[in-house]
């Protein structure tokens, strides 16, 4: 039978309930839903209270039968993007023989494609996955954001789609990664007031430019709180003042003065997830691309 991925979570007692992911291909998609919809239980169930498992490239219905019938031993919720008939045809009828509850998530989408376009799918697995331009890209973009991170190399500045200027700890890295994957190459500039600004984000186009702003205390806590996960006491590697309020004041006001000085929108990044940032981020970005006429990266 087909091994399952490796879960992240460890479970101590064999009857915690548990979500079998099986796809045709990698199981990607099916597990981002997955832990979409779990989210909204995790606050009355815990973070750890259901197993993830996923079972990638199973295509054979014996294989398909294999994991149905092992899932009896434990509450069991199967998701599947099985995009061969067969296969789907299999999931259904051993799902319904042995009692478990199965989700389709690529099925229904097919089906409504399907009768909106008036053509048929290839139903080829793994299409997405295949190496495309477009892939290829985001790989490179990927790369892009760990080349340029912290300004590296300040010829980042100009060889990117968007540029962030903010304190450490204001979430560049990760909002950068977030773009990333979404094939914008960024680097990103940490504001020091003891350091020069390179002179090439001066030469930077002013509307790939996005300053991120963060509340004083929330910087804090997240710098005391990053200090403590590395094992580090006060004056390690950062200095005394690290997460001082008072310093990390000083910080916020001489990064408002290089935000006017580079003209550049600023967005709050307190409380603010990632992507909701990074949307925020294209916003800017995108706006001034289209004043100039220029086409998305």
């Amino acid at each position: 039978m087909t091994q399952p991925v490796a879960a992240p979570f460890s479970f101590e007692s064999p009857q915690r309930p548990q979500v079998l992911i099986v796809s045709d291909s990698l199981g990607e998609t099916a597990e981002l839903v997955t832990r979409a919809a779990l989210s909204q239980f995790t606050e009355s169930l815990g973070d750890n209270s259901v197993e993830v498992r996923r079972f990638p490239m199973v295509k054979n219905p014996s294989e398909i039968e294999g994991i149905v019938r092992d899932a009896r031993q434990r509450p069991t919720l199967i998701v599947y993007t099985l995009i061969v008939p067969e296969a789907m045809q299999a999931m259904t009828q051993f799902a319904e023989h042995y009692g478990i509850v199965a989700v389709d998530i690529m099925g229904p989408m097919l089906s409504g494609f399907a009768q909106v376009l008036g053509k048929a799918p290839k139903l080829q697995p793994g299409l997405i996955h295949q190496l495309d331009a477009r892939y290829f890209k985001r790989i490179e973009s990927v790369e892009f954001a760990v080349k340029y991170d912290d300004a590296r190399d300040p010829r980042g500045f100009l060889l990117a789609d968007v540029v962030l200027v903010g304190l450490s700890r204001c979430s560049k890295t990760p909002v950068a990664m977030y773009l990333a994957h979404r094939n914008y190459k960024v680097a990103n500039l940490p504001i020091v007031p003891e350091l020069s600004l390179p002179k090439e984000i001066f030469e930077a186009p002013k509307w790939k430019i996005v300053g991120l702003g963060v509340d004083a205390m929330q910087l804090s806590r997240i710098r005391t709180e990053r200090m403590r996960s590395m094992g580090a006491g006060a004056g390690v590697t950062r200095g005394d003042n690290y997460a001082d309020l008072a310093r990390i004041l000083t910080e916020i006001e001489y990064a408002e003065s290089v935000f006017k000085r580079l003209c550049c929108p600023v967005i709050d990044v307190t409380n603010r997830a990632v992507e909701e940032t990074a949307v925020r981020v294209l916003d800017y970005v995108q706006s001034g691309r289209r004043m100039l006429g220029l086409p998305d990266p």
